[in-house]
């Protein structure tokens, strides 16, 4: 399948030169959708947004004009922007926030100003110290632009904007997590229902949680308007999306590619993506959308980059992370410290993620060093049963929020695809690719 080519949406400004500045955002059309909007109905915008199909770019990919339209009529509303972008391998958030956070800022504005929100808030992972930097220094600039503020642009329309940090914690990437750690709580998830943002959120008043990404669409939506981002990609997947490539391809990064008509192995091989499996080896799995999916092998290399095509297949593109992992892989290794990561970050609030996560860790473990039994395959499995019963995608939910059923995802898809490398670290002590990897 051959590379489309269209106008870049929320990557066109990340190669230039000072790409951060408000100069540089003004003179490649920075704020123009904002004014744009200003001088639309609230409720014209949030009608460009729902013909436009923009699916969440957080994970979850629930459509955006279908959550605003759930918010519950209330005289205080609240947007929360999500960039708590903390799962391993993925960065695509990271390269937005560091170097065109004025185009998130004006995408929480118009979004905020659809939704009738006068108070925003834009949750950013603490670590990136830097991106921080860049975007209180962007909203110092907006401030003083007039673009945040009181009458804006002489609209009428006034909104406060506040920059919150995290503290790390990769819980905090669920929305109501998000929520009670903005309220100064530990980031425990909320049972839903009651707790629905859209109807209680934040300070228990109607609330919106976007995708860092998800806004940052909504500057060129405005402008060229929602029919003209639905033409692009297929169906439900509509749009171009950022996918982070990582692992062992030639050209690891992020890029902004047509959903739908691109495929897996175009992103992977092709020269101006990823440019093939580093070294000239062969493909022998890939995660499609993030440590918390199913893998994929080499089969599924044609598969399109849409949503309900990964879907059928059983994983997800999830936070469009895409890792890849050549033939002197350990999946054994590779499981284990998807495994790891999970139990270190488990908010320890519901009782199969908090003592299923250790358990399979401890059991990955043992198996990872050379001194495990073969039972322990039938054994972790179990485990994982125990969290996510029947081991089916999407997984079933046994606790409050989707991090405990997504630990096994990974557990099971290396079983599944290579228990002969299981066997080998049991039956032979280690691992056949050690010394291998460069």
């Amino acid at each position: 399948m051959a590379l489309t080519t269209f106008e870049k949406i929320v990557s066109k400004r990340l190669k230039l030169e000072n790409s951060y500045t408000l100069e540089q955002y003004l003179a490649t059309g920075g704020y123009d959708g904002l004014k744009k909007a200003l001088q639309m109905n609230p409720e014209d915008v949030s009608a460009e947004v729902m013909d436009a199909s923009l699916l969440g770019r957080g994970g979850a990919g629930f459509p955006a004009g279908r959550k605003w339209s759930m918010l519950k009529p209330s005289p205080v509303r609240y947007l929360v922007v999500n960039g708590d972008e903390s799962e391993p391998a993925t960065f695509k958030d990271h390269e937005l926030v560091e170097r065109d956070p004025h185009q998130i800022i004006e995408g929480t504005l118009i979004a905020s100003y659809a939704l009738g929100a006068r108070q925003a808030f834009i949750f950013c992972r603490g670590e990136f110290a830097l991106g921080l930097e860049r975007l209180e220094a962007a909203l110092n600039e907006a401030y003083a632009y007039g673009a945040v503020g009181s009458d804006i642009f002489n609209s009428g329309f006034s909104i406060d904007l506040v920059i919150h940090p995290g503290a790390g914690a990769y819980i905090c990437g669920e929305e109501t997590a998000l929520l009670e750690s903005l309220e100064g709580k530990r980031g425990y998830p909320r049972i839903k229902p009651p707790y629905f943002p859209a109807v209680i959120g934040l300070y228990g008043m109607p609330t919106v949680v976007n995708n860092m990404e998800t806004v940052s669409n909504l500057p060129w939506i405005v402008l060229n308007g929602g029919k003209a981002f639905a033409s692009l990609g297929e169906g439900s997947s509509a749009g171009s999306r950022l996918f982070a490539l990582s692992g062992h391809v030639n050209r690891p990064g992020w890029y902004e590619i047509e959903m739908a008509k691109t495929t897996f192995r175009d992103l992977i091989e092709n020269p101006e993506l990823g440019g093939g499996v580093r070294n000239g080896r062969k493909l022998k799995a890939f995660i499609p959308g993030g440590v918390s999916a199913p893998w994929f092998g080499p089969d599924e290399m044609d598969l399109p980059l849409s949503q309900d095509a990964v879907a059928q297949k059983g994983s997800m593109l999830g936070s469009g992370s895409v890792v890849v992992m050549d033939e002197t892989t350990c999946p054994v290794r590779a499981a284990w410290r998807i495994s790891k990561f999970f139990s270190r970050e488990s908010c320890g609030q519901c009782t199969p993620c908090r003592e299923g996560s250790g358990w399979i860790e401890r059991i990955m473990h043992r198996i990872e060093m050379g001194l495990g039994r073969e039972e322990d395959i039938e054994l972790v499995l179990d485990a994982c049963d125990n969290i996510a019963p029947g081991l089916t995608w999407p997984p079933k939910q046994t606790t409050i929020c989707v991090l405990g059923p997504s630990i096994p995802s990974s557990i099971h898809s290396a079983i599944t695809m290579f228990r002969d490398d299981f066997l080998t670290h049991i039956k032979e002590g280690g691992c056949s690719y050690d010394g291998k990897i460069n």
